[in-house]
């Protein structure tokens, strides 16, 4: 049931007589979210019938992309669907206590994946949600971990799992883009299950990207699935594994389609790869590519104001990383130092908040980032990642506020882009 909250002062909806109430169909099709709007609200001729005290019909004619002015209740129309699964590998089981209630949900709703890129599993989907899915041609992020389907069920602790193994064959043939994510537990899915993932896959067809990425371990595990965390040597295998099905699929494709995350080449402690490995950085918010793209970003800047260097004064910068991506960020800045009258440093902090083996600059928090750099002179500069969207909120609900008068120091949220990062701290 969708409702419709208000209408647009002077829209095409008003000029036509339209009230609020329930938007029942659109040419004749059942509305039941944003996806059946967005698709049938494209045709210039439209008859919408509306639920008030009683069924109305309007027609109105419009501009193929124009909006009509209908307002809803939510952006999706509709309540955001939750996981039917219980993953032994789940990052939200693994948050301590007393965070903000909406971090303790556990979304799995694959029109998310249409918007934000999110990853789900497909388990609580209908097989009119899959038809959807083909007739709109949607492209899908798709969290599937394994091939195998008894080792799904056990991964994933939900019976059905393995039998929605079908549903990504399905929606690939049917020429839909599909981005795959494997979430590697040491010792379970990686390995020889990691190879025989990859050639199932291979055998269905193309695929937008197939990532690897290392399981999040906390230190706030108690009671929950055993898991270690990946090594040198175990991370080495995992891209040596990566590597070789790449090129199975290069040689038929054109391009890698299969890659190792960022995590899995610090671990290993291998130089992160070339622009080209990444292809055009499918899985980029899945944590594929960050790295490069900010280097190559930086560097770019940098070449490009290299002979207007003398101009350039920048101030004094504390850039904060995590433990993972210091070694990179501190490289570019070093270089720059040398080339530029660049005064910055970068400091990487340690994730006390979660402990563990979270490394991560995304998931930093106010506190540990107060502890570490007391004393501190100079403006700190803090990646985006670190706080909730829109907002200066990290996640142990500090602000931005807070963490500045803590420290007695400027602090400034900058956008996670190597190019913007050397502007400000060359002073452009």
């Amino acid at each position: 049931m969708v409702k419709i909250k208000a209408i647009t002062p002077k829209s095409i909806a008003e000029k036509a007589g339209i009230k609020t109430g329930e938007l029942l169909s659109i040419n004749g099709f059942e509305i039941n979210d944003f996806l059946d709007y967005d698709y049938y609200n494209k045709e210039t001729k439209l008859t919408l019938k509306i639920k008030q005290d009683k069924e109305y019909t309007y027609s109105i004619k419009k501009q193929e992309y124009e909006d009509i002015g209908l307002q809803f209740e939510t952006f999706l129309m509709d309540e955001v669907k939750s996981c039917r699964n219980n993953c032994i590998f789940c990052f939200i089981d693994q948050n301590p206590k007393g965070m903000r209630d909406a971090i303790y949900f556990k979304d799995d709703d694959s029109r998310l994946s249409f918007i934000s890129g999110n990853y789900v599993t497909l388990t609580n989907l209908t097989e009119a949600d899959i038809a959807r899915i083909i007739k709109m041609k949607l492209p899908l992020n798709v969290s599937l971990h394994t091939m195998n389907p008894e080792l799904r069920v056990k991964m994933m602790k939900n019976r059905f799992a393995g039998e929605r193994i079908a549903d990504v064959t399905r929606i690939v043939k049917a020429g839909n883009r599909v981005n795959i994510q494997l979430v590697l537990c040491k010792g379970i899915n990686d390995g020889a299950e990691l190879r025989f993932t990859l050639s199932e896959l291979y055998k269905i067809g193309s695929f937008g990207g197939i990532a690897a990425v290392p399981v999040g371990l906390t230190a706030h595990r108690d009671g929950l699935f055993p898991l270690e965390p990946f090594d040198r040597i175990s991370a080495q295998a995992v891209i040596d594994t990566m590597n070789e099905f790449a090129e199975k699929f290069a040689a038929r494709d054109g391009r890698r389609t299969v890659y190792a995350s960022d995590e899995f080449f610090l671990t290993a402690r291998l130089p992160i790869p070339p622009a080209g490995y990444y292809d055009d950085y499918p899985q980029y918010e899945n944590g594929v590519g960050f790295v490069r793209a900010f280097a190559d970003e930086f560097l770019y800047e940098l070449r490009d104001n290299i002979k207007r260097r003398k101009k350039y004064r920048g101030k004094e910068y504390i850039i904060v990383t995590g433990e993972g991506s210091h070694e990179p960020v501190s490289r570019l800045v070093d270089y720059a130092g040398r080339l530029f009258n660049v005064n910055t440093t970068v400091r990487a902090v340690k994730n006390n908040f979660y402990g563990g083996g979270v490394n991560v600059t995304g998931l930093l928090t106010g506190g540990d980032i107060i502890k570490a750099l007391q004393g501190a002179a100079g403006t700190v500069l803090l990646l985006e990642d670190m706080f909730k969207k829109d907002t200066e909120l990290f996640l142990d609900n500090l602000t931005l506020t807070d963490v500045k008068e803590a420290l007695g120091t400027p602090c400034e949220i900058i956008r996670r882009d190597g190019a913007e990062v050397f502007r400000k701290i060359v002073g452009i």
